[in-house]
């Protein structure tokens, strides 16, 4: 299974927002970038990801999980844009900062650190390992 990373400001929308949605979750839509489009193309059911608060904290706070397959996203009416469905699994114990994951020089090619734009990004096994392991999980 692959691993990714959601990111979104606090203001607009919280990881603790998320859990508000409960088991159902919600729809992640509103993305307009090919980049964060594919990923959100590869991802499947079942997969887990980071939730990170971007601009007010930089900070990953939380595990989320892929809860509804890519499908279109009926905020774009040019149709080409999709959405997934995530979920939040639980809180990290302890959130891990942005200035953190910089500093671990085993997470110098983490797409979080080399391409911090993008909004919806794939984290690999072992970069998830470290920072699961940074959080206390």
């Amino acid at each position: 299974m692959a691993h990714w990373l959601f990111k979104s400001e606090p203001s607009a929308w919280s990881f603790e927002k998320l859990a508000q949605c409960g088991v159902a979750g919600t729809d992640w839509s509103g993305i307009r970038n090919h980049s964060a489009k594919r990923n959100m193309q590869a991802m499947k059911v079942g997969e887990e990801a980071f939730f990170y608060h971007s601009n007010e904290g930089k900070a990953i706070v939380g595990i989320v999980e892929v809860c509804k397959g890519y499908r279109l996203d009926p905020t774009d009416a040019s149709g080409t844009f999709g959405m997934v469905d995530i979920r939040a699994l639980r809180p990290l114990p302890r959130p891990v900062p942005l200035e953190e994951v910089k500093a671990e020089k085993r997470l110098a090619s983490m797409a979080l650190v080399t391409n911090s734009r993008l909004s919806v990004q794939p984290v690999t096994a072992a970069d998830w390992a470290l920072v699961c392991k940074m959080g206390g999980l």
